[in-house]
């Protein structure tokens, strides 16, 4: 399976080391602009090179759409894209061909294909992420178009530093002024030191992106199988190095009384129905309740390390590994917008089914 969704819909293709990365978009409404720029933008925070603290591989991810826009609108047909990969240093990675890195892709694709793609990682690479954000881009536009729906992801931890979890302290597009993404101007500095320590070091670090959706219609989501907090759990676990998420209260429900974690109704109330706190993240039932979708996102620390590890070669042989390349000491601040690709791919998604659920 290459494809997210089922009215708006992604299907996926490409290599990290291949000619392209691309994708085709079905189910987008028909008559919504399509502001190029803006798409190109969104590439631009995703795109390699941006800062010391990212892999030094230099892309211009300059996209083409081919299809399925007319006179700077959707027509409603398929849009097909794709964006040229121009900078890929192959070679680095022959020492690679007949090994196993550790807690790599490189063993599970071998299992399951019985062939693999060394170079930069083939198909598992967080390049392809690239589509995503394409995708998630003509997203945005129409929710823009069809909604109030507003969506901002921030880096809130790098390793052991994390901003303080009431994101209403922050004006949340002061993340983009930095090169860590956070809108804590003195977190952010403490991150980047963190991260250009670990680089210096030939290592990684993880942390957490949160994700703010505000404006989101009331009653998005599926009563069983697609429940809405289930379908952003897919979206956003399908991220590579993403291996955690949460939503609201999230692991903290856990030690809470009931209590303590019920949303009250705010009464009377002046603008629709609202509730006094929002543990709940803005979901209950499955089902968007009108408050802020409040996400975060654990992902782990880059497994490409630029400094000697074990290893094991295809015959079961035991190595030791000093990769080559250019790799991102810490994925996070370049995760950012393809959480929020994936946010709004899936509310898109859903908002478009939620229109078929009543005469």
């Amino acid at each position: 399976m290459n494809s997210f969704g089922h009215i708006f819909r992604l299907t996926t293709f490409g290599e990290s080391h291949g000619p392209a990365i691309g994708g085709v978009v079905d189910g987008m409404p028909a008559g919504i602009d399509i502001d190029t720029a803006f798409i190109q933008a969104e590439l631009n925070r995703r795109r390699p090179g941006q800062s010391h603290i990212t892999t030094g591989r230099q892309e211009k991810d300059s996209v083409e759409l081919l299809s399925g826009i007319f006179e700077g609108k959707s027509t409603g047909t398929s849009i097909g894209f794709v964006v040229r990969n121009e900078d890929q240093h192959s070679t680095d990675y022959d020492n690679m061909r007949s090994l196993f890195r550790p807690s790599h892709a490189d063993y599970t694709y071998q299992q399951k294909y019985g062939l693999r793609d060394h170079r930069g990682g083939g198909r598992s690479s967080a390049r392809i992420t690239i589509s995503r954000v394409v995708a998630g881009a003509l997203a945005k536009l129409a929710l823009q178009r069809l909604t109030q729906t507003e969506i901002h992801a921030f880096t809130s931890q790098v390793g052991e530093i994390a901003i303080d979890t009431d994101y209403t302290r922050y004006d949340l597009s002061a993340a983009e002024q930095n090169a860590v993404r956070c809108p804590d101007v003195e977190k952010a500095k403490a991150m980047l030191s963190m991260i250009e320590r670990v680089k210096a070091e030939g290592d990684t670090i993880g942390g957490v992106v949160t994700c703010v959706v505000s404006g989101c219609p009331v009653g998005l989501g599926e009563p069983e199988g697609y429940k809405l907090n289930a379908a952003l759990g897919a979206a956003m676990l399908s991220i590579n190095a993403a291996k955690g998420f949460e939503l609201g209260e999230g692991f903290r429900s856990a030690r809470l009384r009931g209590s303590e974690m019920n949303d009250l109704w705010r009464v009377p109330a002046s603008d629709g129905a609202a509730t006094l706190t929002n543990h709940s993240g803005g979901i209950q039932g499955g089902i968007s309740n009108g408050m802020d979708i409040v996400m975060r996102i654990a992902f782990k620390p880059v497994a490409t390390l630029l400094r000697q590890q074990p290893a094991m070669t295809h015959d079961g042989q035991a190595v030791m590994l000093c990769a080559r390349g250019r790799h991102d000491p810490c994925v996070v601040p370049r995760a950012v917008p393809v959480v929020e690709a994936m946010a709004a791919m899936t509310l898109l998604d859903s908002y478009l089914l939620n229109r078929t659920c009543r005469a």
